[in-house]
């Protein structure tokens, strides 16, 4: 039989799974806990223990929804099944997987049972049991006097304010828990990335880049959003083997734009596509758990109006900015109002505002036209725990508008990986009151701002990696207004270095 040929719509390939990646994740929970416990004064003894997901069905049905692994779950072990459990043992540093019993008739309806071998030698850990083996085992393997003690995972997730939960099993009554050591130090663990995960975001960002580009150049007036939407998630799960996305994908034309979180269920990205339109399409894909978070904003139709490129490029100044003064040790509340001003100064001299800069920063001004932080960790989750620390300074969340909404307000360290996603929308509800109190409303030119009430807005989000001296742009989306013409008329991405200095005016 001949072999199927690779197809045209992609350059890439999804890459082999780096399981060692999992191995070298425990290796670090595994020195950083015992760190901990040595500058605690405590024995190197016990167990992480952790619960992975369970699969869940639609309410009453017995439809199961697509199973995605329990993020912490996913960050030690990789494992892709749902009803597992994973320990590590902190005094000789063995990792074991329980893994559910599964019954005779699961290899009818759901096919081969996989031996516990296969499960040993796939996720490269050191012991295999099922899982209601957990408490006999554990306390065979332990090597202290009285009740092994186990470490939970129990903490505060500051972006959603829900709390991980902890394992719960049979036998637990034999162990001593603690729910406060091991979050903390977990978490911190996934805020700076090996190279392995590093590799893992790059081929999100790649595929999700390349899934964008061909969205811009399939767009056309008076398709639906929905469509947009479509034309991504088939690229990224055809070309990338990307089954799951990082989050539900926001594609938002006109004034939809200026809804920050469009295309949940009440507004399910169902809009018509009009001539004159700006798109703002954030979608990611997610690869073995990692994740990309990307937001292009083009025009429907191909061509920026002068008002679209005013916005947009307030917005294109404020990510470059941002970009070009990243690294080890700035402050993010820093880089947040860097793009915050940046985006003020380029609406001041578009004759939007009026007045001086500085005090429509006193005022909080640029809240009113980016009410969201300026960017986030991300990882295995869009938004990668680790913002907002509680045994780290200055982790007081700020109270003012815009800074409020920061999920994280940490100095950079090399490792990290942070999305850069300014915006300025149009928004009514934060509008009208500007434009109504004495405080603010002497800042408008109210003759011109009328223009851009059923604008939306513009969002220009890229993923970055804290180098040593800097950082790394994960996401490679035509730009500048010039690139995003040229790709959109039908320009090869990346475009031809002739092409590119015509198009840039420097032929």
């Amino acid at each position: 039989m001949a072999s199927t040929p690779s197809p045209p719509g992609s350059s890439l390939t999804p890459p082999e799974i780096p399981f060692d990646l999992h191995v070298a994740n425990r290796e670090k929970l595994l020195k950083s806990i015992r760190s901990h416990l040595s500058d605690s004064s405590r024995p190197l003894q016990g167990f992480v223990l952790l619960q992975g997901g369970e699969e869940k069905n639609r309410y009453c049905t017995d439809h199961t929804e697509l199973f995605r692994q329990e993020s912490y779950f996913a960050y030690l072990f990789g494992v892709r099944e749902p009803g597992f459990y994973g320990a590590i043992d902190i005094a000789t540093g063995n990792s074991i997987l329980f893994a559910p019993r599964l019954p005779a008739e699961y290899a009818v309806w759901l096919g081969e049972i996989k031996s516990l071998s296969h499960f040993k030698e796939r996720y490269m850990v050191s012991m295999i049991y099922y899982t209601d083996e957990i408490a006999q085992v554990l306390c065979d393997q332990y090597g202290g006097s009285g009740k092994p003690l186990l470490f939970l995972l129990h903490g505060l997730n500051t972006d959603s304010d829900n709390f991980s939960k902890p394992a719960e099993f049979q036998g637990k009554e034999k162990f001593e828990t603690d729910l406060t050591t091991l979050h903390p130090i977990l978490t911190e663990c996934r805020v700076l990335k090996s190279e392995l995960e590093l590799a893992l975001i790059q081929f999100a960002n790649d595929i999700s880049s390349e899934a964008h580009i061909e969205v811009m150049r399939k767009t056309r007036v008076k398709m639906k959003e929905y469509q947009l939407e479509s034309m991504f998630l088939h690229h990224t799960y055809m070309y990338g083997g990307c089954r799951h996305c990082s989050y539900t994908c926001i594609c938002a034309t006109g004034g939809n734009g200026a809804v920050l979180h469009y295309g949940h269920a009440a507004a399910p990205n169902e809009r018509i596509l009009e001539d004159g339109d700006m798109a703002l399409l954030d979608m990611g894909a997610e690869y073995h758990f990692y994740g990309s978070d990307i937001t292009c904003s083009f025009p429907v139709n191909g061509k920026f109006t002068s008002d679209q490129a005013l916005i947009y490029n307030a917005v294109l100044e404020a990510h470059n900015a941002v970009i070009s003064s990243m690294k080890p040790g700035v402050n993010w509340i820093d880089m947040h109002k860097l793009a915050e001003k940046t985006i003020l100064e380029s609406l001041k001299k578009g004759s939007i505002l009026v007045g001086d800069v500085d005090d429509m920063m006193a005022e909080r001004l640029g809240a009113v036209f980016m009410p969201h932080g300026l960017g986030h960790f991300m990882g295995i989750d869009t938004h990668d725990p680790g913002g907002f620390l509680k045994n780290l300074q200055r982790m007081e969340r700020p109270k003012e508008p815009g800074l409020k909404s920061l999920r994280t307000i940490r100095d950079l360290k090399e490792g990290m990986v942070i999305t850069v996603e300014p915006g300025c929308y149009f928004i009514d509800a934060l509008l009208t009151p500007a434009l109504e109190s004495s405080n603010t409303s002497k800042f408008f030119n109210h003759e011109t701002i009328g223009r851009f009430k059923s604008f939306g807005g513009v969002r220009i989000e890229s993923d970055l990696h804290v180098t040593a001296n800097g950082c790394k742009n994960m996401t490679k989306c035509p730009r500048e207004t010039w690139e995003i013409e040229a790709v959109m008329s039908g320009a090869p991405w990346p475009l031809e270095k002739t092409s590119t200095n015509s198009a840039n005016g420097k032929g």
